[in-house]
């Protein structure tokens, strides 16, 4: 399999089809319905949890304009019909379910995350770390899960207590950038010194000033101390 390429999905009022009824379909359901999507669940047995889920979601404005409920739910076989208008499709069903929904949406040209199943999937969600504005997320191809999840929580440990500040600074920074028209080859030495800066000791504290943002970044990462922020790796066009 060739390299993947990592990219966020906006789901925002778009239709995902998730095939399956049991514990693992019910947290894929709770991530979807968290990013937004219309979901459109289908398995001949469904777990009661997940009909609690769904009414959990249900829109509360019945106005005119009869709002459609964010989660349909289909208790039968998938069908592969059941593809049409679907932006994704998540199966979390046994393998010979999930290889008949990765058939049929690949006729259609439709994205599917089968869980558990890197054979029969051709989209594979990652394990995610969320604070304060950042998102990052870690991937093994649907190789090593365990592992991923790992991964995920060491990132989210050595993340800054602080990062809303960060964002909040590089946003700031970034304005000002594009209003000045620097060029991008000058902006990470330039947010490098705006977080630097953010540690500067006052009068009270100076002997116990932090390394240097631009220091820390030179080492290796072998070498860094977890508990002091530091930034490295290459010039970024988003900076």
């Amino acid at each position: 399999m060739s390299e993947l390429l990592p990219l966020f999905l906006n789901l925002t009022g778009r239709d995902v089809l998730l095939v399956g009824g049991g514990r693992v379909a019910e947290a894929k359901l709770c991530q979807l319905l968290a990013a937004g999507a219309r979901v459109r669940l289908v398995a001949p047995v469904i777990a009661s949890t997940i009909r609690d889920v769904a009414r959990g979601f249900q829109p509360r404005d019945r106005g005119p304009e009869r709002a459609a409920p964010q989660v349909d739910i289909l208790e039968r076989g998938f069908e592969a019909a059941d593809l049409d208008g679907a932006w994704l499709v998540v199966a979390a069903a046994t393998p010979e379910v999930n290889r008949a929904v990765a058939d049929a949406a690949e006729t259609r040209r439709v994205f599917v995350n089968a869980v558990d199943d890197p054979a029969n999937a051709t989209a594979f969600l990652s394990g995610v770390v969320r604070r304060d504005g950042v998102t990052l997320a870690i991937s093994t191809s649907g190789d090593a899960p365990a592992l991923t999840a790992l991964l995920r929580e060491s990132l989210d440990a050595v993340l800054p207590r602080d990062l809303a500040v960060w964002v909040n600074t590089a946003r700031d920074q970034r304005i000002a950038w594009r209003r000045e028209a620097v060029p991008m080859e000058a902006r990470k030495p330039l947010l490098l010194r705006a977080l630097n800066h953010l540690y500067k000791a006052t009068a009270e504290n100076a002997e116990h000033a932090e390394e240097p943002l631009s220091a820390l970044s030179a080492r290796p990462a072998s070498d860094r101390d977890p508990s002091v922020p530091w930034l490295s790796g290459p010039e970024d066009s988003w900076l």
